[in-house]
């Protein structure tokens, strides 16, 4: 039985729950290969940057399980959560994983709307008569 290695990236509204095990490079999203899910080949590319900074883009098969969102933060909450995945694996990727700031939660979300205004910072047009 092969070990299985967890771990939970969050970003903006997504929750990414991340199942790392040794393997041959698949990643399933939701049980959707990553390719099919994911509608941007530029998104799939940052999701896999924690692979390519500890070179194992085909030493694991990733399982994600992610909720919440739009596409641009799961694959944020996905590189989160595999990152914090390959620390358990191998605690010495930490510096390679740091330099690239991957275990960095990026904690920035949308701001709310403000009352009299039109969105969280755009006010309604002046007129002067």
């Amino acid at each position: 039985m092969t070990k299985i290695y967890l771990g939970t990236g969050r970003r903006k509204a997504s929750v990414a729950r991340v199942r790392l095990m040794s393997g041959s490079g698949k990643i399933l999203v939701n049980n959707i290969p990553v390719e099919e899910f994911m509608p941007s080949a530029l998104l799939i590319i940052d999701l896999k940057q924690p692979l390519k900074a500890v070179e194992g883009l085909d030493k694991f098969d990733i399982s994600v399980n992610v909720d919440g969102g739009g596409f641009a933060g799961q694959a944020g909450a996905i590189r989160l959560g595999i990152s914090r995945a390959l620390l358990e694996v191998d605690s010495t990727y930490r510096p390679k994983l740091k330099a690239e700031g991957l275990l960095t939660r990026d904690a920035r979300v949308r701001e709310r709307k403000k009352y009299g205004l039109k969105g969280a910072r755009r006010a309604p047009q002046f007129s002067k008569r």
